[in-house]
């Protein structure tokens, strides 16, 4: 079974019309039914079905996409692999971060790659643990950092710190002027971030389970780190985390509730079946001796 004719299938299944693919691929109609005609013929079994003008998979069809994709996927990750090695050079980290990570920890963490690598190349995306697995899953990321998930067969994850959520106010904010009860947060509007973000669903749930209104959201930025400076410069309460405090931001200052207190296991995880360069080795070492130093700095 030839490669190209896989890849060509590939794009003629996305495109559900083969004059689509064709343009798309450069390549005339004829030779991508040629294509279509060979792979049916060494399979034994018909890959589409005509719907309208168009065409769609059959079941045949399906299972030969999902096995195009992961052998696209392998031979991507291949050249990766013999690049390294045969260039000699670092490689390259597709490094995905949640914006937390990302400005406390990672600055560091790079200093320390770049000061041992300087032809190493990173591409860095900050987004949503969500939006990061999913890029992970995709083969579009090596590493993402970012709450802990569960180990499953396709992903490995590990342990790297420990955060927590907290409330979080300005210094004059007149909450801190009474002695503060969770429902004393409800005298005030929030910026917080969209319903989908897990750090809100954990704190709409906490008043739902103590029989209370959720927060009263004024604003809620798509770019999270907007929230810091609109709790700084405003009477809104928000929720963030305490590395903020610990990072001295003195125009901040925590609202200090039991019930509100977020406790956020943070770790690395990469794709088990996925080849990591020498480069992305290195980093994950950095990134453990940075989690026994943390430890070691939270125990004194």
């Amino acid at each position: 079974m030839d490669f190209r004719d896989l890849k060509y299938f590939a794009v003629i299944a996305e495109e559900g019309h083969v004059g689509r693919a064709a343009e798309r691929l450069y390549k005339t109609q004829p030779a991508l039914t040629k294509c279509i005609d060979r792979l049916e013929e060494q399979l034994g079994a018909p890959l589409f079905e005509r719907v309208g003008r168009g065409i769609r998979l059959t079941a045949v069809g399906e299972a030969l996409l999902n096995r195009a994709r992961q052998i696209s996927l392998m031979m991507d990750e291949t050249a990766r692999e013999i690049g390294d090695y045969a260039h000699g050079r670092e490689g390259n980290i597709r490094l995905g971060c949640v914006p937390t990570l990302a400005e406390h920890v990672l600055p560091g963490v790079c200093q320390q790659l770049l000061g041992e690598a300087q032809k190493v190349t990173i591409d860095l995306k900050v987004s949503m643990n969500d939006a990061l697995l999913a890029g992970l899953k995709a083969g579009e990321l090596d590493i993402v950092l970012g709450p802990m998930i569960q180990d499953d067969e396709l992903f490995h994850t590990e342990e790297i710190m420990q955060d927590q959520m907290v409330v979080m106010a300005s210094p004059h904010h007149p909450i801190f002027d009474k002695k503060i009860r969770l429902r004393h947060l409800l005298d005030y509007q929030w910026v917080l971030p969209a319903q989908s973000v897990l750090s809100r669903q954990w704190l709409d749930n906490v008043f739902d389970r103590h029989h209370l209104p959720r927060p009263k959201v004024q604003i809620t930025p798509t770019v999270l780190n907007m929230i810091l400076p609109l709790i700084e410069r405003s009477n809104l309460l928000g929720f963030a985390s305490k590395l903020n405090l610990s990072e001295g931001r003195g125009h901040l200052r925590e609202v200090v509730l039991k019930e509100t207190t977020m406790l956020r296991r943070m770790g690395l995880t990469y794709r088990r079946d996925m080849y990591l360069s020498p480069a992305a080795q290195r980093l994950i070492r950095i990134l453990h001796e940075a989690s026994l130093q943390h430890w070691d700095a939270d125990k004194s």
